[in-house]
């Protein structure tokens, strides 16, 4: 079985967010880049399965600048077994970012897709979803369980009335949510072999994708100040709080 990972970079979750002055987007430069915490435990899992016995070849692939190949060497230093970089200095949304994704499945003939279930960068939680309707193949998403059977695939998932179990065929695309693992912590030995491992480059053109009608940003602003809350010493002052401002 071959698993397929797809990897981006994003803003390390570490980072605090700061807004340009001129509104068009957050400040990158000099900032700490790292692989989206999703795509890491979808990474771990695909690593799990392969260590199980039950995938014989990992697959990671990026899409990005050439920056982006970083993420891909922390993905060999996981323990995949090759990289693919599809190289592109457009931005890329999630249509665009699937068209490109499922081109490359067809290439590759993965039986599993993992993905992360979101980017923590624009957190739209489409491209998994999108990819898998391309391909016509079915999806599970949100993995909170992951079991794989011959052909088949079942998917424990969280939802508001509690957990929900889907089985479906492979090939499938799954995406992954924090409690299907916990990542494991990267040996240095493993990151300097992975310095040295090669990455295959392809471009958009090479898989025949084509670019989708992006949507255009108009202005990022940060969230408004919070108030400082207000302590109060019985419960007919925190009412007479509230009735001042409305809420009752």
């Amino acid at each position: 079985m071959k698993i397929l990972v797809s990897v981006k970079r994003v803003v390390d979750y570490n980072v605090r967010i700061r807004v340009k002055p001129d509104g068009s987007g957050v400040v990158t430069d000099g900032v700490k880049m790292s692989m989206n915490p999703f795509d890491e435990i979808a990474m771990e899992q695909a690593m799990r399965l392969k260590e199980a016995g039950t995938a014989e070849e990992v697959v990671a692939v990026t899409i990005g600048s050439d920056k982006s190949q970083e993420q891909l060497r922390t993905a060999l230093a996981f323990g995949a077994d090759r990289a693919v970089h599809v190289h592109t200095d457009e931005e890329v949304q999630p249509l665009y970012a699937a068209r490109i994704l499922a081109a490359l499945a067809h290439k590759e003939q993965p039986r599993l897709f993992l993905m992360g279930k979101q980017a923590i960068d624009d957190d739209n939680n489409q491209t998994g979803q999108m990819t898998a309707a391309l391909l016509g193949w079915p999806q599970a998403t949100f993995a909170s369980k992951l079991e794989l059977d011959g052909d088949s695939a079942r998917v424990t998932r969280e939802i508001d009335a509690g957990l929900e179990t889907l089985e479906v065929d492979l090939p499938a695309v799954v995406t992954t949510d924090l409690r299907l693992n916990e990542p494991r912590y990267l040996k240095l030995p493993n990151i300097m072999k992975a310095k040295r491992k090669p990455v295959e480059t392809l471009s958009p053109g090479d898989l025949g994708a084509e670019p989708a009608a992006a949507l255009k940003v108009t202005h990022t602003a940060p969230p408004p100040t919070r108030e400082a809350g207000v302590m109060v010493k019985s419960v007919d002052e925190l009412v007479g709080k509230l009735k001042e401002k409305g809420l009752l």
